[in-house]
């Protein structure tokens, strides 16, 4: 089948968000609100703050306002992948934080546990499956790549299981793939827009207020609180949690720390049962190529593929526009590098095409801060690893507002800032010069030019 003829009936909206279970929105702020604990944003950040917020403390009054609907962003539009890793993988973490990496994987990975724990305690009905994931090889030079990685994971206690074409294949069958490094528990799958919305609710059952359809217009300083102000109304609250992370932060200067990158995801229609077992998925894992223009794959829960990565695109001024969230190129792209992937599935078609915009920071995860005297805090730039991170974020922030030096607000991690990106036309020639040069890598069995051993060396990057 043509490609272009597998998106002919592609719907433009995120799968996730077209599920019937969605719930209605809350109604907006109208006159003033007064709490101890404000939240702004209704995606993973701002619920899991919320949750934990009232978890740590039941008497503690906490509202949460979001502009539109609870994960209607980035929360109910990426693919699903719940990682304990908080820095964007063993490579980055031990580049950037060789010290504490021992600390920063037991973090993490008791933060996907707690994560699991939630699913259960508040019956988060979000189809969470710790499946695993698998990074593969599609050239020779990652198949090496892939095997040094094991070897540098075991020497830091991490267990990774490397394997060959045969093995790889067997565990997932395409043409295309060489090898594979599997991380057997420490992904899980889920259904982000339902975890989104199973957040919400646990969070209202324990008492948090929740306005949707209410953005933040303003933030100031009121006596010894803040005030945000909001199109109907105010509210005074005592802290302030911003969970807003691509959006531009009501702290200006968190601003230049951050840029949109739009990422772009497809779904096929449902497997039958002969097509799945053609492609021999029988584990669930999720999938990544090991390029640096790179695909994410996995299965839904009725066995619908998603497709999504390899574009990478950042607008001129970092302007966020709902116009970008589609982008048929990019489809038609995604679509080809399917079939190539999977040509045993010709003929199979892609139902829902979409696109949102990532919080990209340059190193590749969260930083965190306070402002206004201690008063508000927040966290920002997870680089596609919100999922399961923010959760960690959200304990990083309640801990920075409540005053308390923590083994989370002692780490080097959390106590410094990535590079900021330069202003325009700076950011964007940059940003190409590095998007092209990515490109060139993947085609030159992975030879990084001289731009990228320089950005590595002031530890900027940017990722697809």
């Amino acid at each position: 089948m043509d490609p272009a003829r597998s998106l002919a009936e592609a719907q433009p909206t995120p799968f996730w968000l077209e599920d019937p279970g969605r719930p209605q929105a809350n109604p907006a702020l109208v006159g003033d609100e007064h709490c101890d604990l404000l939240v702004v944003g209704g995606g993973y950040s701002g619920l899991w703050t919320a949750l934990i917020a009232k978890e740590r403390d039941p008497s503690r009054d906490v509202v949460l306002i979001e502009g539109k609907e609870t994960g209607w962003a980035a929360s109910g539009r990426n693919g699903g992948f719940c990682a304990a890793s908080l820095t964007h993988g063993i490579a980055n973490g031990l580049a950037r934080w060789p010290g504490e990496f021992a600390k920063l994987e037991e973090l993490g990975n008791r933060n996907l546990d707690e994560i699991e724990a939630a699913v259960a305690r508040y019956s988060l009905d979000c189809d969470f499956e710790r499946t695993g994931e698998i990074d593969v090889a599609t050239e020779p030079y990652q198949v090496d790549e892939l095997r040094a990685a094991a070897e540098e994971a075991a020497e830091h206690g991490v267990d990774l299981e490397f394997l060959d074409r045969d093995q790889m294949r067997a565990e997932v069958d395409s043409p295309t793939f060489a090898g594979g490094l599997y991380d057997r528990t420490g992904v899980a799958m889920i259904h982000p827009a339902k975890l989104a919305w199973g957040l919400k609710r646990a969070a209202a059952d324990l008492g948090v207020r929740i306005h949707e359809h209410t953005p933040a217009t303003a933030l100031s300083g009121n006596g010894s609180g803040m005030a945000v102000r909001t199109p109907y109304g105010r509210v005074f609250a005592r802290r302030v949690a911003l969970g807003t992370n691509v959006f531009p932060s009501l702290v200006r200067r968190v601003r230049p720390y951050i840029v949109p990158v739009y990422d772009y995801a497809l779904t096929t229609e449902p497997l039958s049962e002969d097509q799945l077992a053609s492609i021999g998925w029988k584990n669930r894992q999720g999938l990544g190529d090991s390029a640096n223009q790179f695909h994410y794959f996995r299965l839904t829960a009725d066995n619908r593929i998603l497709w999504g990565g390899y574009d990478a695109i950042y607008p001129y001024g970092g302007r966020l526009s709902a116009d970008r969230d589609q982008r048929p190129e990019t489809n038609l792209k995604l679509a080809r590098h399917f079939f190539r992937c999977f040509p045993q599935l010709d003929g199979l078609r892609f139902t829902h095409a979409w696109g949102g915009a990532i919080d990209t920071c340059s190193r590749f995860s969260a930083f965190y801060g306070t402002a206004h005297a201690g008063r508000v805090a927040y966290a920002a730039g997870f680089t596609g690893l919100g999922v399961g991170a923010t959760r960690f974020g959200a304990e990083v922030m309640l801990d920075l507002l409540a005053g308390e030096r923590t083994e989370r607000t002692g780490l080097e991690m959390v106590r410094t800032k990535p590079m900021p990106f330069p202003p325009e036309p700076f950011a964007w020639a940059g940003i190409g010069l590095t998007k092209w040069s990515l490109d060139r890598a993947d085609r030159s069995a992975g030879r990084r030019n001289l731009w990228l051993k320089t950005m590595d060396r002031l530890g900027l990057g940017f990722d697809s």
